[in-house]
């Protein structure tokens, strides 16, 4: 497997958006467990470059916001655009963060196994 995902069309990047799209509204899953589900458990950075790599178009019918790290937080807290908007989009669909902007993970989560393509 290559270590580089075209934008948005490559045979990878298309099994991360089909597990994606998995995750119901008001859970979340993070990297690494889209990668399990995928079959490839060390592929988290992939995932998060999948889902990078989006196009505006495509990321309104890809629930990209409710995959984050596995400490519970979203990831691109240094994008001043779409880290404010994932959170915005998580807050809308009933997912609390704390102050340290930590949501809930193990009440939220959406297993591996639930996400299988």
């Amino acid at each position: 497997m290559s270590d580089f995902c075209p934008p948005d069309t490559s045979p990878f990047c298309e099994a991360v958006y089909r597990v994606v799209r998995r995750i119901p509204s008001g859970c979340v899953a993070t990297y690494g467990d889209v990668a399990a589900a995928l079959g490839h458990p060390r592929a988290a950075r992939r995932v998060g470059w999948a889902l990078s790599r989006l196009s505006p178009e495509r990321s309104v019918q890809i629930p990209w916001q409710r995959v984050i790290n596995a400490q519970g937080m979203i990831s691109l807290r240094d994008d001043p655009v779409r880290g404010p908007l994932q959170r915005r989009l998580l807050e809308q669909e009933g997912i609390r963060f704390d102050e340290r902007g930590r949501c809930d993970l193990p009440s939220l989560r959406c297993l591996p196994e639930d996400l299988d393509p």
